[in-house]
């Protein structure tokens, strides 16, 4: 699986969240901009928007700032404020005029800020504004994510994922296994081949991760010739099966640049059915300790060991 083919391009059916307490408004803005290719997401109240925001992930929030309980700074201010969050665009459409509020909520995060009446026309083109320019930061942020030769993520993306993950199964005791794959005597490959001939090993062993795991795994290129796959919901037994049959499809596969010589991968994988003994560093090293012993045990092979329990047993599969 890779996201690396997922920009988001001018067609994207954005979400767009309306905060404000006046009924009017979300139906004059839903009839105004329908032509929009937008989904509108109604908010009345400032709590109720918080939780919206957080649920259904909007493109853009229009954000009215006169509201009873809690007012659109206030609601500004919880949207920047949080992880969640802070990356959606927000738009002022308020009555207020005062060049004070116009400050407060710029220096809030605000990206723009429209004064009621607003002209439907202007709001049109400010939204298609703040919309391109939200695409435009998706897609720099992915590329940035991207590694440029295989396609897959990278090892800014890996940190970003297994921080994500290993906090998953502390929360909740969910599995999740964790390989570290090294291409075998990679070097030689590039010396007696050339570097032509090893990056094709390196993005046809990328192609190989993406097609033979799930469509919730996660393959990224670890740096140089290793690459890591993380596999949320998969215990450890399960996950050496999936390492190895990308081991032997690898193992499979005929090179035209060099008919003569076959690529293998060595793997270790550490893996846990319930909540990890380590931590995320940890895992990590643990895993690469994994990969080493099935270098050292003669390559082309997977060794498996165990995360959640302190008699971390190691044995080879493959």
């Amino acid at each position: 699986m890779t996201e690396s083919g997922n920009n988001t391009t001018e067609f994207t059916r954005h979400r767009v969240l309306i905060i404000d307490d006046a009924e009017d408004v979300h139906r004059l803005l839903g009839a105004r901009l329908k032509q929009e290719r937008l989904e509108l997401l109604s908010a009345l109240d400032g709590r109720t928007a918080l939780e919206m925001a957080r649920e259904q992930d909007p493109s853009l929030v229009l954000l009215d700032l006169d509201m009873p309980g809690m007012d659109g700074f206030e609601v500004l201010r919880h949207l920047k404020a949080s992880d969640e969050t802070h990356e959606i665009p927000v738009i002022v459409l308020s009555g207020l005029q005062s060049p004070a509020d116009k400050v407060t909520a710029f220096d809030l995060g605000a990206v723009d800020y429209i004064t009621k009446p607003f002209d439907l026309m202007e709001l049109r083109v400010r939204v298609r504004s703040a919309l391109k320019m939200a695409d435009l930061i998706n897609m720099l942020a992915q590329r940035a994510h991207i590694d440029g030769l295989t396609g897959l993520y990278n090892r800014i993306a890996f940190d970003e994922r297994w921080a994500q993950s290993t906090a998953e199964n502390q929360r909740h005791a969910k599995p999740l296994s964790l390989a570290i794959f090294d291409l075998d005597h990679f070097k030689s490959i590039n010396d007696t081949y050339g570097h032509p001939a090893g990056d094709e090993a390196l993005r046809t062993f990328a192609r190989l991760l993406q097609r033979e795991c799930r469509q919730s795994d996660v393959p990224c290129r670890f740096g140089g010739e290793e690459f890591v796959l993380i596999m949320p919901e998969t215990g450890p037994d399960a996950a050496a099966a999936v390492c190895n049959r990308i081991r032997e499809a690898l193992e499979a596969i005929e090179w035209p640049a060099h008919p003569e010589r076959r690529v293998t991968v060595s793997c270790g994988v550490l893996g846990a059915d319930n909540t990890a003994t380590i931590s995320p560093s940890d895992w990590v090293q643990a895993t690469d300790e994994q990969l080493y012993a099935a270098k050292n045990g003669g390559r082309n092979r997977v060794m498996v060991s165990r995360a959640d329990r302190a008699d971390q047993s190691l044995r080879q599969t493959g």
